[in-house]
């Protein structure tokens, strides 16, 4: 299978992606791309699998912890009021979990739907150099937990 989750891991695994942010038990922590939210973050699976399911239970406990720890560091560097995650895998049938910081100053409708209601075409692209600082601050929050490898 070659999903755009097979791609993004082929392309960690050789050190070309601009939005990584560590490498995990799990797999890979990366910045969303678009930025929808300030702080959008993925974790992709290494070795990628169709989905949650297909992992053994100690690797599913694995993927879930570290999918709640990279929750914990985008909390700590942007100071959301809370995360939301999401995994669903319909459009790209790979294991990936979406992480959303969301925050005080979102609109009233938008800050009680779900992050597909945002206009993602019209969202901030990834920018390594724009969107570093944060990067950095939620790479330095996963480190603090010893949730990186």
């Amino acid at each position: 299978m070659n999903t755009a989750i097979h791609r993004r891991v082929a392309a960690l695994q050789s050190g070309r992606d601009p939005g990584f942010i560590a490498r995990m038990a799990s797999g890979w922590a990366v910045m969303g791309d678009p930025q929808v939210l300030p702080g959008y973050c993925l974790l992709l699976p290494d070795p990628v699998v169709p989905h949650l399911n297909a992992l053994d239970p100690a690797e599913r406990t694995r993927f879930l912890s570290d999918m709640g720890a990279l929750g914990d560091a985008v909390l700590a560097a942007t100071g959301a009021l809370r995360i939301n995650y999401a995994m669903f895998g319909n459009l790209e049938p790979a294991l990936h979990a979406h992480v959303f910081p969301r925050y005080a100053h979102e609109t009233k409708t938008l800050g009680i739907a779900h992050p597909w209601a945002y206009d993602w075409n019209a969202a901030p692209a990834l920018d390594p150099a724009g969107h570093g600082e944060l990067r950095d601050r939620i790479h330095a929050a996963l480190t603090r937990t010893a949730a990186v490898l």
